[in-house]
């Protein structure tokens, strides 16, 4: 696959008749939806579940995300949602970027970015990201040139 960053974490998605809008193609919407799934299971995979964010009162939210959208996909497609941690500056800040790849043509659909902050869950607020995420987080970002 043409994967822009080497070893990406790979999330199947299945294009359904539910994702489809009144143009005959996935709805843009559905690429987010499936960004944030990719996102979650990457975590959870590093050992982060959202139970851990509730029982630590913590989590990251989304400050900034950025998609572009190349080509669409269609009903019984099969698509790969590539992941990757690319910075985290272990107090406040991560960097994901996402890629979604036709699995049958290889086409690239869609590159994505979220620029991610550190919060308190209770307030909202912007907090100093907790030793497990910093070390979780940390040590799965890859190295961008």
């Amino acid at each position: 696959m043409p994967w822009d960053l080497p070893n990406p974490f790979i999330h199947k998605v299945q294009v359904r008749s539910l994702d489809i809008d009144g143009l005959g193609h996935s709805n843009n919407a559905c690429y987010v939806i499936w960004c944030e799934a990719s996102a979650w299971k990457h975590s959870e995979s590093l050992g982060l579940s959202v139970h851990d964010y509730q029982r630590l009162d913590r989590g990251v939210a989304i400050q900034k995300a950025n998609y572009e959208y190349f080509l669409p996909s269609f009903e019984g497609d099969s698509l790969l949602v590539g992941t990757w941690l690319v910075d985290c500056d272990n107090r406040l800040r991560l960097r994901r970027k996402f890629q979604i790849i036709n699995q049958d043509s290889s086409a690239v659909l869609l590159r994505g970015t979220w620029d991610l902050v550190s919060v308190t869950l209770s307030s909202g607020r912007a907090t100093r990201m907790p030793k497990l995420f910093s070390d979780t987080y940390g040590n799965a970002v890859i190295q961008v040139d």
